[in-house]
């Protein structure tokens, strides 16, 4: 068909008649339940924060936002449901750090990380705690450390998976403290922890909240957090770096992702969203809680935090000498 004029003009005229029509389902957006992925197990530290945020959220858009649980394979399974989601809005993911380590522990995903997802805001900073069994009779990082040289390779530690924020932040304390330990890897923090109380593994880099419990308790002992800073939940514990480990410092924080091609109107939406959800006492109680810290960016800042840490991961996996998965 030949493009006249005439053809130019009604075409122009059909993008200008349906330009306000997006613009205003966007701005009535949403008008219909969202579904929020979480590619770990219900009870995870990052599943707890993603229904605080989401109740709270939804509450204030007027609209239920589903939380949906899609664990497995350290959390590729959620990431590729999202990334093959229609860009509306309608289908988010809320992960964990983890989200930029994937791309150097796989050989191969069904989707890329930096190109098929659209970063919206971090929600928290959440500290992992280095703990132990009371019955190793080890009270300080330091007392750890004597005992992983006195016997290089004879300890180990627990992780939520090969690749997981806990093994990461193991890997990198052990490279800093330049001791030798294998890691024993498990299929989420429950098992994690229940090794580490019985002390058939020596340590354990938790997230706060599954054992927060146990060391108010005494079934662990808590001797520092990976954090670059303190942790609100345990503010007595010191980080690694205070301990006598410069350079371990790890960063788990949890944030919120679209699909690519999600509209801008509608990310500046949800980051927005987000930013209101924490400033409410319910989620600063729960957060609490948690010791996690409450962490918002703009979109563009975060997808800037995004790319650099898919960078700093991809030098702390080779520099551990971390197993590809084919």
């Amino acid at each position: 068909m030949t493009f006249t004029r005439r053809t130019l003009v009604a075409t122009l005229a059909a993008i200008a008649a349906a330009a306000p029509l997006a613009a205003s389902a966007q701005a009535g957006y949403p008008t219909k339940p969202i579904r929020v992925i979480v590619p770990f197990a219900a009870g995870s530290t990052t599943d707890i924060i993603a229904r605080a945020i989401s109740d709270k959220m939804g509450q204030s858009m007027g609209q239920t936002l589903v939380v949906e649980n899609r664990g497995g394979a350290s959390g590729t399974i959620g990431q590729a449901a999202v990334a093959t989601a229609a860009p509306d809005g309608y289908t988010i993911m809320i992960h964990s750090s983890s989200h930029t380590v994937s791309p150097h522990t796989f050989a191969k995903l069904p989707f890329d990380t930096l190109a098929d997802f659209v970063p919206v805001t971090p929600i928290s900073s959440t500290p992992n705690v280095l703990v132990i069994s009371p019955s190793k009779n080890i009270k300080t990082l330091q007392e750890l450390l004597a005992a992983a040289r006195a016997k290089p390779g004879s300890m180990n530690f627990a992780s939520a998976g090969q690749g997981s924020a806990t093994h990461l932040n193991a890997e990198k304390f052990k490279l800093a403290a330049k001791i030798e330990a294998q890691n024993i890897p498990f299929k989420g923090s429950a098992e994690a922890v229940t090794e580490v109380m019985a002390g058939r593994v020596d340590y354990y880099f938790s997230p706060i909240a599954p054992v927060i419990g146990q060391i108010r308790q005494g079934q662990l002992v808590p001797l520092a957090v990976g954090s670059p800073r303190r942790a609100a939940a345990l503010p007595q514990v010191p980080t690694t770096a205070e301990a006598g480990v410069p350079g371990s410092e790890f960063n788990f924080w949890i944030g919120m992702f679209a699909p690519k091609g999600t509209p801008p109107a509608i990310v500046n939406r949800l980051q927005d969203e987000v930013v209101k959800a924490l400033a409410t006492p319910e989620v600063k109680e729960r957060f609490l809680t948690l010791g996690a810290d409450a962490w918002t960016l703009e979109p563009a800042q975060f997808d800037a935090y995004v790319r650099e840490e898919v960078r700093n991961n991809a030098a702390l996996v080779k520099a551990a000498g971390l197993e590809v998965q084919k």
